[in-house]
């Protein structure tokens, strides 16, 4: 699908709580020009779960016109449902998305066995590329190592966001894997030891406001280049750690706010950082190279 920095983006919402589809635009230019090489829309950062249909096919319109092919664009069509998730899928197929990206079924959750067959039968639906995404700290449901192997098997199924957080689990799925199977770090504080275990990039929260930050780090590695690689990861991990103090994707939006670039507030049931919060994030950033102030 792509290697380097790919960005979960932000989802832009005005005053009253409608999309802002010019401040959508904005960013997706100003990530394209840090040379992100690839862009997911209505992922968890983009607040999926919160968006109508027809908000979720005007942000995956309004991303594939504007791209204009010079990036993927990776829409974020899991549910926990598998007759909407192939529906949606389907729908971002039609509406000219490079790949799917399906979150593991959450809330009434399911076995491997289940894992399986959700995904085989979106798989089978579309002709699209399916990206797993692994995160059971938003969804109590893990996909196994097994699993993993069985489902990529698949000819639609190509990729892997892996957001456990367990490096441990990383290597066995890099071990476990075929060598021509993509994995993506999908943890902004964990970029530097999974893409030294394998994985062709990150889709990233921290690229929302240091686009050119984390492709330098992806580039970095993608070069085993690992001294400076160290280095820029080193460098943004109190970032990472204050875009992560809150409920993702609270304080990034709160960031990309500090950079003119105004998303707005989260949709309910997220509400604004605190202001301890907030002026922690804001002290952050400006120790980071003077990015704001």
């Amino acid at each position: 699908m792509f290697k380097g920095a790919g960005t979960a983006l932000a989802t832009p919402f005005t005053s009253t709580g409608e999309l802002d589809l010019t401040v959508f635009e904005q960013l997706i230019e100003q990530q394209l020009a840090a040379n992100i090489q690839a862009l997911v829309v209505g992922g968890t950062t983009g607040e999926g779960s919160t968006l109508t249909n027809a908000e979720f096919e005007t942000l995956l319109e309004t991303a594939v016109r504007v791209t204009a092919g010079r990036v993927p664009v990776i829409a974020g069509t899991g549910t926990n449902n598998t007759a909407q998730t192939i529906e949606k899928t389907q729908t971002a197929a039609r509406l000219g998305a490079d790949a799917a990206m399906l979150v593991t079924p959450y809330y009434n959750k399911t076995s491997q066995a289940g894992l399986v067959a959700h995904f085989t039968a979106v798989a089978d639906a579309v002709d699209l590329p399916i990206m797993l995404y692994n995160v059971p700290s938003r969804t109590g449901v893990a996909i196994s190592v097994e699993t993993a192997v069985t489902l990529a098997k698949h000819p639609n199924i190509q990729a892997f966001k892996e957001a456990s957080g367990d490096v441990s689990f990383m290597g066995e799925l890099m071990t476990a894997l075929p060598a021509d199977f993509a994995v993506f770090c999908g943890n902004d504080d964990q970029i530097l030891p999974y893409m030294a275990w394998g994985a062709q990039g990150v889709i990233s929260v921290l690229s929302n406001p240091y686009p050119a930050e984390t492709q330098a780090l992806a580039e970095a590695l993608l070069a085993d280049d690992y001294v400076t690689a160290r280095q820029i990861q080193s460098d943004l991990m109190p970032v990472i750690s204050a875009l992560f103090s809150d409920v993702n994707p609270i304080p990034v939006k709160a960031a990309l706010e500090e950079i003119g670039i105004a998303v707005g507030a989260p949709r309910l049931p997220l509400v604004r950082q605190s202001e301890a919060g907030h002026a922690h994030l804001l002290e952050t950033m400006r120790s980071y190279k003077g990015v704001v102030g």
